[in-house]
Parts: structure tokens; sequence; C-alpha cells
């Protein structure tokens, strides 16, 4: 409805009982509010913005009034202002998600550290065990190492090599942990920090366009709310000047264009903050309804799979340990077999063994009669220095006190190639090994030899394949080198024979002097007590040494030879007839049954007993043996 002016305007207000412009209103329609049950807002409608197109044909006489920005306050206290809360709470529990995944992951790289060291102290331990273990195992090889023969050291050796596997198996700990926690963990841990960005930056971006449009929002509102009060402000200014009779015509038009311009602009800013409005409603309603629960659907799912993998960290520091219970328990039942594999006996019978010299046993200390000055033979107890101050010779069948006294002061060994300054059993022991060496080499250089020829023979049959001449060098290398064996084996064969009549030798004196029956003393002095007399007798068993025999030095502490004749242990069948020329031995008929009284010692030779009488040495590789 068009504003009437001037006189006329006044005049038409009175003809149709209304007040005219220029009086004093009691009363101005106001628009319903945003809470009026009218259904309809003031400028936009309902939340949709229904009901705009009705108001928009009544905008000139509705704007004319002044009530506009009580009706834009309206407005922006009920439906724009519920957009700023909403915003501000997602924002907050986006702040509280943030900080939960964030100590999620915090978590996983702790716990990725923890591992990580945990890897690092396996790792020492393990160097540790390996080099104490390289520090006390043996530096000589075993078959150099007398000490390897004892169970005590093999024992030892072996729990070595037992905490040497167990350090083994603490390193593949360390390697599992490292593999299949760490390094998997690690890239899990990036990979779930690159998705949470992702997310977080999607979430940022969607709150960053809801500020936005609420921005935009308050904007086209103020706009509105800005545009209202200058159509009111034109439209009580034409008010002013329609109802001024000193007003001129142009002035009152002017005043009426100018609040129909306000008044449409107005109406512009009032359908723009209507559209705004369903813009921003909409955009919040898929903010919260649709984009902000995928986005922490997203999230949930991101911190449960992390927690789900953590958990499964937590299980491999378990499960790599299990995995080597196995062995570290062999490990450790081989330590419990090696500790009860020590055998004392078996020891003292190895130490025997390496260290028994072969010596034979030394005879009974002569008595010496002192009483009968004249007569007085020369003795081992004796001075040996005469009344007239020469010294007094002493023949070669009596050995000075140094010898005969086994804890005296040693001299200096000299080293021979025949090894005859050892003692007879280790002798013969060093010949033998030495006897195995030199025949290995032997058989070597012999392979050698005929390979040679079967070389030359294929190259001779086919010469594009090689010179026969190439090899002669080679084959006059190798018969020079069996030359020289052949005759190192048959040295080493006849050093060997020496040592072992050697012992047989000592073998039988031992048991000779300690199978014959005590000689009768020398006379006694007659003023000798009959203490005295008795001592002589226990110590005159021996008989006189013969001329040029030297008694020796150590003694073998042989427990088979006794006083009392011992009880076989088996018996054997002679195979081959066997004549005892050498002392110890014993002859035997081929066929013969003899009594086994010892077994072989490792030196070839067994003692045996005839059924007509005698006892001594014969070969083992002559007998047929039966133990009991």
């Amino acid at each position: 409805m068009r504003l009437e002016t001037g006189r006329c305007g006044r005049e038409l207000y009175r003809r149709r009982g209304r007040p005219g412009p220029g009086a004093p209103r009691t009363a101005r329609p106001q628009f319903p509010s945003a809470d009026s049950g009218g259904g309809k807002t003031g400028c936009g409608g309902g939340a949709n913005g229904p009901g705009l197109g009705e108001d928009t044909s009544r905008a000139g006489s509705k704007l004319s009034h002044p009530p506009c920005g009580r009706r834009d306050q309206t407005i922006s206290g009920t439906r724009a202002d519920s957009g700023a809360g909403p915003v501000r709470k997602s924002r907050d529990q986006f702040e509280v998600l943030e900080r939960h995944t964030q100590w999620g992951l915090d978590l996983l790289d702790r716990y990725v550290k923890f591992v990580k060291e945990r890897t690092e102290v396996e790792q020492a331990y393990a160097k540790q065990l390996r080099n104490l273990v390289k520090k006390y195992l043996p530096k000589r090889p075993a078959k150099d190492d007398p000490e390897s023969k004892f169970s005590q050291q093999q024992s030892f050796v072996q729990i070595l090599q037992e905490v040497n596997d167990f350090a083994g198996q603490r390193e593949l700990v360390a390697e599992n942990l490292s593999v299949r926690v760490c390094l998997e963990l690690a890239k899990y841990s990036q990979e779930m920090k690159q998705e949470r960005k992702m997310h977080f930056q999607e979430g940022r971006r969607a709150q960053q366009q809801l500020e936005n449009g609420f921005k935009q929002l308050e904007n086209s509102k103020r706009k509105f709310e800005r545009d209202c009060r200058e159509a009111e402000k034109a439209a009580q200014t034409a008010e002013r000047l329609d109802q001024d009779i000193n007003a001129t015509k142009a002035d009152v038009e002017k005043a009426k264009q100018q609040a129909h311009l306000r008044s449409h602009m107005a109406e512009e800013s009032k359908n723009e903050y209507a559209a705004q409005l369903q813009r921003f409603n909409r955009d919040q309603a898929h903010f919260y309804f649709s984009q902000m629960p995928q986005i922490l659907d997203k999230l949930q799912d991101m911190d449960e799979r992390r927690a789900t993998h953590l958990g499964a960290g937590y299980g491999l520091l378990s499960e790599a340990e299990l995995q080597v219970v196995p062995i570290i328990a062999k490990c450790l039942e081989g330590m419990k077999v090696a500790a009860e594999a020590v055998d004392a006996k078996n020891d003292s019978q190895v130490l025997i063994e390496l260290h028994k010299s072969g010596f034979a046993r030394p005879g009974d200390v002569e008595f010496e009669d002192f009483s009968q000055p004249m007569n007085r033979v020369p003795s081992d107890s004796s001075l040996g220095t005469p009344s007239d101050g020469r010294p007094e010779l002493r023949g070669p069948g009596r050995s000075s006190r140094a010898k005969r006294w086994p804890f005296g002061k040693k001299n200096k060994t000299v080293v021979t190639e025949d090894f005859s300054h050892l003692p007879p059993e280790q002798q013969k022991k060093r010949l033998q090994q030495q006897l195995e060496d030199r025949n290995r080499e032997l058989q070597k250089e012999v392979d050698q030899r005929e390979a040679l020829k079967k070389m030359k023979d294929v190259y001779e049959k086919t010469p594009q394949m090689g010179d026969p001449a190439s090899l002669e060098p080679r084959i006059t290398e190798t018969l020079s080198n069996i030359e020289r064996l052949k005759l190192e084996v048959q040295k080493y064969e006849a050093w060997l024979a020496e040592a072992e009549s050697r012992v047989l030798s000592n073998r039988g004196d031992s048991l000779g002097r300690h199978t014959r029956p005590p000689d009768p003393p020398a006379s006694a002095p007659p003023d000798s007590s009959d203490n005295s007399s008795q001592d002589n007798r226990e110590s005159s068993e021996e008989p006189p040494l013969e001329e040029g025999q030297e008694a020796p030095i150590y003694t073998e502490f042989d427990e088979d030879f006794e006083e009392e004749l011992a009880s076989p242990i088996g018996h054997c069948v002679a195979i081959y007839h066997f004549e005892g020329s050498s002392e110890g031995t014993i002859s035997m008929a081929e066929g013969e049954s003899l009594s086994l009284m010892e077994e072989d010692k490792g030196d070839g030779w067994t003692r045996v007993r005839r059924k007509q009488g005698g006892e001594g040495y014969v070969p083992t590789s002559y007998l047929r043996v039966t133990l009991n």
C-alpha cells in the first residue's frame, strides 16, 4: 500500500475514519516473533524459512513501521545465535579426542622405546656371555690338551658350550623383539599418526566451513538489522516532513523516495538473511548428523585398532620368550648332565694312565754292617768318603742317594727325538702317536702318487688334456716323501720296540722282586740287640743289583702286583704259538687255554697264568679273551 502525502492524504484518512499521517498512533502492528505460535519467524519464517513469500508482497507497508530493529533482535536471540554454541561445543569435543588419541600414540611410542631398550639389554647380555665363554674356553685343541681327558674339564667345557647356546637364544629374543615389535609397531605408529592427522584435518575443515557459514549468517543478520534501522529512520523522516506544513513538496517526495529505497534494501537484506539462515541450518544439520558422526566413527575405529595392535605387541613380548623356552630348557638340562658326568674315580685312572712312568719299583735298602770296619761295604747311606780323605769310588751297581730318592731335586731334562728322556710308558705312548702320524702321512702320499699316476695315464692317452711330463716333478717329489716317511716309520717302530721291551723288563723285574721270598739277611753283629736284628731282617729283602744295572729313579704305583696271588678275571685261548724269550714274558702253545690275570693296559701285552703254573705277559693280539 502506498503512503499518502499532503493534506489530501490526511483528508483521506479522516474520511475513512483512520488517523492521518500527522495524528498520533496508539499502537503499531508487530511482526510475529520467532517464538510465536503462528509458525512464522519475523523475517525468515520457520526453521527452514517457510512463509517468506507471504510477507514479501506486503513489505512496503510493514517495513514502514519502526519495530524492525526489535524484530531483528528477536530473530537474533532465537535462531541465529543458536549456531554459535554447538560449534564451540564441537570444537571442545575435538580437543578431548585430540588429547586422547595423542595420548594413545604416545603410549605406543613409549612401548616401542621400552622394547628397543629391552632389546639392547638382551644384546649386551648375550655379548657379555659370549665374551665370558670365550675367556674360559681352553686355548689349545683337545687332542693337544691332556686336561681335556678328565671328566671335570669335559663337563666344564660342556657347560661353557651350553652357556654359549643360551647366549644365542638371548640374541634370538632380541632379534625377534627388534623385528616383530620395534620395527612393526614403529611403522604402524607412523601410519596411525598420518591417519589421525587426516581425520582431524577433515574435522577441522568441516568446523571451519560451519564457522564460515555462521559468520556469513552473522554478517547478513547485521546487514539486515542495519538496513531495517535505516528504513525505519527514512520512514520517520518522510513522515515528519509530510506533517511539516513548511516542508516543500520536493523535500517530501525526496524523503518518500528515500524511505521507499531504504525499505526495498531492507527487504533484500531480509531475503538474503533468510536464505543464509536456511543454508546455515542445512549445513549445521549435515555437520552434526552426517559429517561429524562419520569423522568420530573413523577416529573411534582408528583408536580401537591402535589399542588392539598395542595389545598384540604386548603379547609378542611374552611370545618371544616362550619361543626360546624349550631350547633354554635343553641348555639347562645339558648343564645338569654335565654336572652329573663328573667321575672322580675315572679321572684318577686317567691321571694314572697319563703319567705312569713304567719304571720298576726300587729294591730294598741293603744292610750296611758298621761293626766290621775292615769289611765295610760302601752304601748309599754312608758319606762316601773313607778315613784317609780320598773320595770313595762307587761301583756301577750302586746308585747315589739323589737317584734313589724320588723327591729329590730334578735336573734339567734334554728332549731327544726318541723320547728317551721320558719314562718308559710315556715314551711308548709318544712313539705310538708319532708312528700313527707318520703312517697317516705315508698313506696320504701313497694316495697322491696313485692319483698322479692315473692322471699321467689319462694325459698319455689324451694329450689334449695335458702334458704327461708336467707331472713328473710332482711324482718324483711324492716318491721322495714316501721313502722319507718309510724310513721314519721304521725308525719309530724300532724305538717303539725298544720302549716296549723296556716296559716289559721293568714289569718283569717288579714281578720277580715282589713274588720271590726274601733272602736271608747278612750275619748280624754279635753285639746287636734283638730289635736291630729284626729291623735288619726286614730291610734286607732285596738282593744286590747286578753289575752294570742302575737303580731306577722313579717308581710306578702298580696295584696289580701284590704279595698274594690274585684270582683270574677271565680266561683266554692262544691263537698262535708264542715263545717267551724276554724277561717277564711266558711261552704258550697254539690252542692252549690260559687264565686271564690282567687286561691289556694299552701297550699290547696281557698278563696270563698257565694251568701248569707260571705267570707272565703275552701279546694281546695272540689271544682270544673272554672276561668273567
